[in-house]
């Protein structure tokens, strides 16, 4: 009995080891400088793009079709991206005024769009392109200085080795050879292929809410997981959208569809807003993720410049969606709204880049931004006239030395009376824009 209670207690300390140690993580110093170089690019660039958009019907048409895996895959034969061509996709990324671009490396539907050795199934080998499209990615976003992250599934709709979820149900799969030991080796040795083939700034997981319904909760080891990609590269950094608050390891939240501490899309209902990693939110350009020829709503670029603004007043980042056709060209409606981006952000990047929330929360009229660490300089984001003056809370003792139009350097009317800076706001703001007014302080 005694030697029974022994073992009982070593394995029960064991475990709390085992636990404690998978909840304790301190970054590097070049993942907390990765963290920061982030937080001044505010504004990234999300790609959907896999051989579903050889079907046009978006991401998730192998589930939402109710398609045979097998009948599936046979876009994978035809898939020959002929008008790839990644200096061009970077150098249209770069002129819009984004400082990084997440791809899907592998999506639910389980084709890895790189040169994996853990499966047949990607586009070096299954595909008559036959060319690895993240190295040239690659290689184009270090020749224009943009940083590549990969977007990663963990979930598989055609692997027998996964673990069933809620998702992917009608694919044909017997069932019968579920095995998590197996398919996490699998995902360790894709990941580890993505950091050490790639310069990769990080890694975007999704597809842990497959499996937030199971009757016996569902243990995806992530802390495990995060702990094994930070031990071939600490600088790495790691974001999950799991809707759910920060597990230990992760680098940086983010928000689907929605702006931190809303839930208008239903994706983010009680998950807290971290104040102590990174914050970033994800949003299509259109309706969809991947690319779905009758989605054709795009948003307008006004759309887009005061979304990018709200976000970054909220301290957050902006990933913006496109998915491209599966001839390998960005959609023309995608690539018009980045051109109108990139003429916004020429004028206005100052009131984005490397800026965080201003001196006033969010108004019927617009936004505030500033400087990160930069107390003298904000700037008011007018999405549409707030009347004639825009009352500012600021210091008694501050002198105004400038309050100019950022698109021209015009001058502003202002006066100031004690704690308050009352700017006169111009007559005519341009339509479906974002006006912004750089206010300079002493």
């Amino acid at each position: 009995m005694n030697t029974l209670k022994t073992i009982i207690a070593a394995v029960a300390l064991a475990i709390c080891a085992a636990t404690a140690s998978a909840q304790t993580y301190t970054p590097s110093e070049g993942n907390l400088q990765a963290r920061k170089d982030f937080v001044n690019e505010r504004f990234g660039i999300f790609l959907h793009w896999g051989i579903y958009a050889s079907y046009a019907q978006g991401e998730w048409y192998l589930n939402t079709g109710k398609l045979n895996k097998d009948e599936y895959a046979k876009a994978a034969s035809a898939f020959y991206p002929i008008n790839f061509n990644a200096e061009e996709w970077v150098k249209a990324f770069k002129d819009a005024g984004a400082g990084y671009v997440t791809i899907t490396s592998r999506h639910h539907d389980g084709f890895s769009m790189f040169d994996t050795k853990a499966s047949d199934y990607n586009i070096v080998k299954a595909t008559p392109y036959g060319k690895d499209v993240m190295k040239e990615l690659d290689q184009a976003c270090l020749k224009e200085g943009l940083n590549l992250q990969f977007y990663y599934s963990i979930l598989d709709w055609i692997r027998e080795d996964y673990p069933l979820g809620e998702s992917g149900r009608f694919s044909g799969r017997k069932g019968d050879s579920q095995d998590y030991d197996s398919y996490f080796a699998f995902m360790k040795a894709q990941v580890k292929e993505l950091l050490t083939q790639y310069h990769t700034r990080a890694l975007w997981f999704d597809g842990y809410w497959d499996h937030k319904r199971d009757a016996v909760p569902f243990d995806w080891r992530m802390p495990e997981f995060y702990e094994y990609i930070h031990s071939i590269d600490p600088d790495c950094l790691i974001c999950n959208n799991h809707h759910i608050a920060p597990i230990v390891g992760e680098d940086y939240q983010t928000f689907e569809r929605d702006l931190p501490g809303r839930n208008t899309a239903g994706y983010s209902e009680g998950q807290e807003v971290s104040q102590l990693i990174p914050v970033e939110m994800c949003q299509t350009m259109n309706h969809s993720w991947g690319y779905s020829v009758a989605d054709q709503d795009y948003k307008s670029v006004g759309t887009l410049v005061r979304l990018l603004a709200q976000c970054v007043s909220m301290n957050c980042n902006m990933l913006m969606n496109i998915g491209p056709q599966a001839n390998g060209e960005i959609p023309a409606a995608a690539l018009e709204r980045l051109k109108g981006m990139g003429e916004w952000m020429k004028v206005n990047s100052e009131s984005i880049k490397g800026c965080g929330p201003g001196p006033i929360a969010e108004q019927e009229w617009g936004v505030s931004t500033a400087p990160i660490g930069n107390a003298k300089t904000f700037y008011l984001h007018l999405f549409k006239s707030p009347g004639a003056v825009i009352e500012i809370p600021v210091s008694k003792r501050a002198r105004v030395l400038s309050v100019t139009a950022l698109s021209d350097g015009s001058k502003i009317a202002t006066k100031k009376v004690g704690e308050r800076l009352f700017v006169t706001v111009p007559g005519e703001l341009p339509a479906d824009s974002d006006y912004v007014i750089k206010v300079t302080l002493k």
